[in-house]
């Protein structure tokens, strides 16, 4: 269903019994080096011809991305991957247990991806999603599609088609509503020479070990003072990013304070809400998910600072949780949001 019947980028409806048409005509304006917004199971993306350097700067105008953050190209079989990056043995064996699915692998590009997709990097971030529209997209283009989160850059990442439009209708050609995604996170972001974690996702460090051994994540600097330095997509050090500003705490006795000392400013205080937890009635509160079950927080987080944002409440109460499997990812994103610089 259209969730914007007024809006100036074309809408493609995905969610019907037969996505077909809208399939293929997201597919003619992408080889027409256009702009389409389409569903993964992470994330809305913003896909353009990755090959076309002038279709690719289409993304980073629309999204008002600096040119120093490289892109995700995404594709749908190995004749395709092969076509732009190399592919190594330890890559061969995280594509066989995870992909299709939210895993990017950073790989020796070829000739064949322009500098723009990679900021010049000698190395590109690829995937195969695991949804099946982005999956019949691709195919359906015959190219592989360089797309990042279709929201303005530094902003929340977008889980639904209305999501897309809050932040770029009218900035991109179209876009492909497929409903909203089931995972709520970006992809995990992992380079299989060095066994460098570069972004958590919802492949989680044990899995990788799984197949790698021993792992290590990427720390970035707390100020680049040369960001285009930063070697992997989703590594600045703010992003996802709600209008309000962003306060995490670590309990209820914690959240309780920073909501008398905020109502008292005259803030207004919204609060992602774990079930369980207790907000007095006068704040805006979001039924974030139990917070013993780490895969609804995922896929509600940015859901939820949406909503708040869009009921006007200037400062948003988050609790933030530990370090380990999919609420490393949660705790990566809701740091970076909250960061102020």
């Amino acid at each position: 269903m259209n969730p914007n019947p007024s809006h100036l980028t074309e809408y493609l409806d995905g969610t019907t019994a037969d996505p077909s048409p809208a399939i293929a005509r997201a597919a003619a304006i992408l080889r027409a080096r256009g702009t389409v917004a389409f569903p993964t199971e992470t994330v809305y993306g913003l896909g353009a011809n990755a090959l076309d350097p002038q279709a690719v700067a289409r993304i980073f105008t629309a999204k008002q991305r600096p040119s120093w953050d490289p892109l995700i190209v995404h594709v749908c079989d190995p004749v395709m991957l092969a076509s732009i990056a190399v592919v190594s043995p330890q890559a061969q064996r995280l594509m066989d247990a995870f992909w299709p699915g939210p895993l990017t692998l950073l790989l020796p590009r070829t000739p064949a991806i322009p500098d723009a997709v990679t900021s010049s990097r000698p190395l590109v971030g690829v995937r195969m999603p695991a949804h099946p529209l982005a999956l019949a997209l691709i195919r359906a283009t015959g190219l592989p599609i360089a797309a990042p989160s279709a929201n303005r850059f530094g902003h929340t990442s977008p889980t639904t088609a209305a999501h897309v439009l809050d932040d770029l209708d009218g900035r991109i050609n179209a876009i492909l509503d497929g409903g909203p995604t089931s995972v709520g996170l970006e992809s995990t972001v992992f380079d299989p020479a060095t066994n460098t974690l570069y972004r958590p996702g919802a492949v989680t460090p044990a899995m990788l070990e799984t197949i790698t051994g021993p792992i290590t994540l990427f720390q970035p600097p707390q100020h680049p003072a040369q960001p285009e330095s930063l070697p992997s997509p989703g590594v600045g050090i703010r992003h996802y990013a709600p209008h309000a500003t962003l306060l995490l705490v670590k309990d209820q006795s914690t959240l309780d304070q920073q909501i008398s000392r905020l109502s008292q400013r005259g803030e207004r205080v919204g609060v992602m809400l774990p079930h369980g937890w207790i907000a007095p009635p006068t704040t805006e509160t979001y039924p974030w998910a139990h917070w013993d079950e780490p895969s609804g927080l995922a896929h509600r987080l940015f859901s939820g600072l949406r909503h708040l944002d869009q009921r006007g409440v200037t400062y948003i109460l988050c609790p933030l949780p530990e370090a380990h499997g999919i609420r490393l990812a949660i705790r990566d994103r809701l740091l970076k949001a909250a960061r102020t610089s």
